[in-house]
């Protein structure tokens, strides 16, 4: 099994939670929900997200409500 997860797994669930997608400069992007906001760089030239992306997008969904 391996440890990685997809950034484009990452931005469809925080988009399925209803953060709304703010596009920025070159690769970097925001999620926004209400006064809930994580901001990050969309990793290039892979598309695994880094350990600090997973665990800055699990804690935005942990202050959005949204649990396992």
């Amino acid at each position: 099994m391996s440890g990685s997860v997809a950034w484009r797994d990452i931005e469809s669930l925080l988009n399925a939670a209803g953060f709304q997608t703010v596009e920025g400069d070159g690769s970097a992007v925001r999620f926004v929900l209400g006064k809930i906001e994580v901001r990050f760089h969309r990793p290039h030239p892979g598309k695994e997200a880094k350990r600090y992306q997973v665990r800055d997008a699990r804690l935005a969904l942990t202050q959005a409500g949204v649990t396992p």
